[in-house]
Formats: C-alpha cells, structure tokens, sequence
C-alpha cells in the first residue's frame, strides 16, 4: 500500500503519508476529489510494471491512500509512505 500526504508542512504532509496507512484496504477517502485521486494513482503506479518487489507484474500496489491538509499554494508539501505486506502481519506463537 502506498500512503501519500498532501498539505501542511513537509513534517506534517509526512505524518499524513504515515496515517493514511492504517485505513482499511478499500476504504476510500471520503472527499470525493481525494477519492478519485487515489483510484487515478492506484492505476498509474499499477502501469508501471514494477511489481511486487520489483521483479515485475501487474499489481505493483494493492491500495493507494490520500490524506490531505490546508497550506499555502506557494509552498505545496506532498510525501509517499510505501508499507509492505511484512508491516501489515502479524504472529503469534501459543
């Protein structure tokens, strides 16, 4: 899953980038813009044939997630948080 923040400072654009990775896998943003927007990067990041870990393929990412905040145009701070399946899973031995 890729997580990208949009707006405030580049510290906070980075938080943003971080938090939207906690959102459930097919839970779109709820601002429709945001909402198109990620469904337009899911598909661009797909189209490059990167692949899961780089070895190629279709399905590059499962899910792209956007968060945004208010800030000044001139100054437009935007981050990419990339998580993989080993951050997403967990174990547990009884």
């Amino acid at each position: 899953t890729l997580g990208v923040g949009i707006g405030g400072t580049m510290e906070k654009a980075a938080l943003l980038a971080k938090r939207a990775l906690f959102r459930p896998i097919g839970q779109r943003n709820s601002k429709e813009h945001l909402a198109r927007l990620e469904m337009e990067l899911l598909e661009l990041v797909n189209k490059t044939g990167v692949g899961p870990m780089g070895f190629g393929g279709t399905q590059t990412a499962i899910e792209v997630f956007v968060e945004s905040y208010p800030t000044h145009i001139a100054g437009l701070p935007v981050a990419v948080n990339v998580n993989c399946h080993a951050a997403r899973h967990s174990e547990v031995v009884l």
